[in-house]
């Protein structure tokens, strides 16, 4: 097995994602990088093992609609076998949990609740991804709620024994509460032909695809929005300025979109991470 093969069935975007939320709120609880370089680093460990495990077995489980919907993932292209996939997975759940359990108790026990919901949402016969609402509702509460939230009081314990949340994590617990339900709406818009062959009552098929598109778009700017009224009250200029031009970015690239170009809506999905990651990145404006 190469390095790229085991990068692309980590699914590279979450761990991206996953990477700079946890450094970001590790830097806006106090952290540092020099002083606190254990903490972070055990919690990455936990926290992206835990990311491959779940992203991994909802490959395992989806080896048939991966080769309708998305043929270039490992198994579904046949470059990773079934068996090895799910070494992977069980691995990553081990260190996930004991890495975790090395470090602190609430890091353990929200790792523990993120696998759990990791796994409703793809194992049978529970499986939230085949339904609209429940799959978007475990996406919010895992990357919006318990992520954010989470590893903020995680990081407080550690490095103070406060347990306080620091004001700027509430509205960006908002934004990216926001941001994942509209990428439980986005993923879903290219992988229709697959979603329903397999009967999948995803948003987009439930609906349309291009009221999916104009709601998460609604959503993600009215959180935009909310953000750079609190940077206003809370006098964060450049907070301001910088979620004000991601916001406005984000509405000319909802513009571009054509739903009946496949290509487009892959770009589209694609580039709606990149502000996901931005977003995260430019909230650390406030340690200025």
């Amino acid at each position: 097995m190469t390095a790229s093969i085991l990068w692309r069935f980590s699914r590279p975007h979450t761990i991206i994602g996953s990477t700079l939320s946890i450094i970001v709120l590790f830097l806006l609880q106090g952290g540092s990088v020099f002083t606190h370089w254990y903490i972070l680093v055990v919690t990455l460990i936990s926290a992206l093992a835990c990311n491959v495990c779940i992203t991994g077995l909802n490959q395992v489980i989806d080896v048939e609609l991966d080769k309708i919907n998305k043929p270039e993932l490992p198994i579904a292209s046949g470059e990773l076998d079934a068996n090895s996939a799910k070494k992977i997975v069980i691995a990553s759940g081990i260190i996930a949990l004991a890495a975790a359990a090395l470090l602190h108790w609430l890091l353990l026990l929200l790792i523990v609740v993120i696998l759990f919901l990791g796994i409703a949402y793809s194992l049978p016969p529970i499986q939230f991804k085949k339904h609209h609402l429940p799959a978007a509702l475990s996406i919010t509460i895992v990357r919006g709620v318990l992520v954010n939230l989470g590893m903020a009081l995680h990081f407080s314990g550690m490095l103070d024994a406060s347990y306080t949340i620091e004001p700027v994590v509430y509205p960006l617990t908002l934004f990216i509460s926001a941001f994942s339900l509209a990428i439980a709406w986005y993923k879903d818009l290219p992988d229709r032909a697959g979603d329903a062959h397999f009967g999948y009552r995803t948003f987009p098929l439930l609906y349309s695809p291009k009221i999916a598109l104009y709601w998460g778009a609604a959503l993600v700017t009215a959180a935009y929005a909310f953000c750079i009224y609190w940077s206003f009250q809370e006098s964060e200029p450049l907070l301001l300025l910088s979620l004000s031009a991601l916001g406005l970015a984000f509405l000319i690239l909802v513009r571009t979109v054509r739903l009946d170009d496949q290509t487009s809506v892959k770009r589209f999905y694609k580039l709606f991470w990149v502000f996901f990651f931005a977003t995260y990145l430019s909230f650390l404006w406030v340690l200025v």
